[in-house]
């Protein structure tokens, strides 16, 4: 078995291979987002979406539907800002958090409901029903 040796590349190939666009750039400097765990489920003749969301007041959230498409978007913020805490550990987010959810069924997005309660956000959905039957007729000549 023959190996081959590669030269290690240098700086200046590096950064040849690899120049980020103005987007890109934006991208990688944006602050980071935490993201909702969703439980989604049918009940009767609605998609339901519920996601614990404790801490966060109704005007504080932004929740879209486009298509079968639902997206929430809000902000936790922390009430106690006190630095220089010695955490033993830290797994709250705090901050801006957003979730996109593609539904696998048609639904009515204009009759869409949400509700927070004891710190659980519901969404409820009406499904769309959009089968429908055709008569085949027959064409005379």
């Amino acid at each position: 078995m023959i190996t081959k040796l590669r030269q290690k590349p240098s700086k200046e190939d590096n950064e040849a291979f690899f120049e980020p666009t103005e987007e890109m750039q934006e991208w990688m400097e944006a602050p980071e987002e935490g993201q909702l765990t969703v439980d989604v489920f049918e009940k009767d003749d609605k998609v339901v979406i519920k996601s614990t969301i404790a801490g966060v007041k109704p005007d504080e959230l932004d929740i879209s539907i486009d298509n079968e498409m639902v997206t929430i978007r809000g902000k936790r913020h922390e009430e106690d800002m006190e630095h220089g805490r010695n955490y033993y550990f830290q797994e709250c987010y705090w901050g801006n958090f957003s979730r996109t959810i593609i539904l696998p069924v048609h639904i009515k997005g204009d009759e869409a409901e949400a509700a927070i309660k004891n710190g659980i956000l519901t969404i409820t959905i009406p499904k769309a029903h959009k089968s429908a039957k055709i008569n085949v007729k027959e064409v005379e000549e």
